[in-house]
């Protein structure tokens, strides 16, 4: 019985957010580059933003 318990444990697929929370440099990986991404797409935002000078025209 008890082998019958632990060949189903071993069966179980791991949920996809318990693989993600697991992976440390997968962790990583996201922490760095979702803030880069946000942080450039709010620069260039901010570069668009700014009125041309009248001296340009």
């Amino acid at each position: 019985m008890e082998n019958k318990t632990n060949a189903n444990q071993a069966e179980e697929k791991v949920p996809a957010m318990q693989a993600l929370l697991e992976n440390p440099f997968l962790l990583l990986f996201i922490g760095v580059a979702v803030p880069t991404l946000l942080y450039t797409v709010w620069g260039i935002m901010e570069i668009i933003g700014i009125p041309l000078s009248p001296l340009a025209r």
